[in-house]
This record gives C-alpha cells, structure tokens and sequence, in this order.
C-alpha cells in the first residue's frame, strides 16, 4: 500500500520515516509523494584518463570518477549525453516495515532529464542520502541548481516488517552514503 500524503505525514511525525533537515509539507507534499532537494555534490567520469570501464578490474571503479561540489548559488551544467551521480539535500531513514521509491519530476523530465536511469528502490531500514543517476537526454545543457526540488520519494507498506532490514547488513556496499559513490559491482565480480 503507497502512503498517502496524510500517512507520510503521520509516519514522518511517528519517526517511521525521518527526514533532516525536516521537509515543508506546504511545499514538498504531493497527494502521495514528497519531494528531495538536489544536494551540491556530483560524480561525474574522468573520459579522459580511462578508454573503458572493466567489471572484473581488481582497482576500483572510484578512481574513473571524480567529485564535483559546487558553490552556493551556482549550477551544475549537465551537457546533452552526461550522465553523473548526485545526492539529496536531505537525510533519509526508513523503518524495516516501509520501503520506498524514488522518482523523477515531470517538469524535469519535459527538458530530457532521467532522474533515475536504474536503482529507483529503497529496501526497508535503509538510511542515508539518495543517490540519484542523473541523465541528460535532451539536445541542450541544463542548469542544476543544489537545493532545486529534484525528485520525489513515495513510501510503501511491507505487509510485515523485514526480518533482515538495509541498515543490518555490514557488507551493503551503500549503507549511511552522504555523497555520490561509483558503482561497486566489481566487488561481485572477483
């Protein structure tokens, strides 16, 4: 079952769900979702340095990106064809009985930005930034700006509470993340 904006409401303030820096309902709360913040950190490839990406090589797949962090009050320029890592603004910590999704605003997705290419999912107990993969689609540049309203987050009940929730797996490899971190498949694949 989706939460309702009166629900989200209600868990937020039961402490099901927890957001930091606390949201404005009166600004973020759809009729079933909330919306995130863009944060001022972005991963972004090094095309240079790197011909390819290899899944099995035993150096880390960090080291073909590199972060970018921008100043208040300026953008992020994402050109035709980019694609980058971003985090939310916001803090996000859910219960072992609620999962949930992330999504990309429609307004955003009009200009050819893909908020979210893949991994749109948040396991229950999950706890950190999103991360979202940002894409830009279209034939121009886009303007980002860090505390845009980004995407929007939905909350679903499980139909009881995971006996094996995010937060308790040690070897989650995007547990309690604060900025953008590179792919780790390569840690499956040894």
């Amino acid at each position: 079952m989706t939460l309702s904006d009166v629900d989200i409401e209600k868990y937020i303030k039961k402490g099901e769900i927890k957001i930091s820096p606390a949201p404005d309902f009166k600004k973020q709360l759809g009729p079933c979702s909330l919306d995130l913040h863009l944060g001022n950190i972005f991963k972004v490839f090094n095309h240079t340095e790197f011909p390819f990406i290899d899944l099995k090589s035993k150096s880390s797949i960090e080291k073909i990106m590199k972060d970018v962090k921008t100043l208040k009050g300026k953008a992020f320029i994402i050109h035709p064809g980019d694609f980058i890592l971003a985090i939310t603004k916001e803090n996000i910590r859910i219960s072992s009985k609620i999962m949930a999704r992330l999504d990309g605003r429609s307004s955003l997705g009009r200009l050819g930005l893909v908020v979210h290419s893949t991994a749109a999912r948040f396991d229950p107990g999950w706890q950190g930034k999103a991360v979202m993969e940002l894409g830009n689609l279209g034939i121009m540049p886009i303007a980002l700006y860090p505390g845009m309203r980004i995407c929007a987050m939905t909350f679903e009940i499980l139909s009881s509470p995971s006996r094996s929730p995010y937060f308790k797996h040690k070897d989650h490899k995007y547990l309690q993340q604060k900025s953008p971190q590179a792919s780790k498949i390569n840690q499956e694949l040894k």
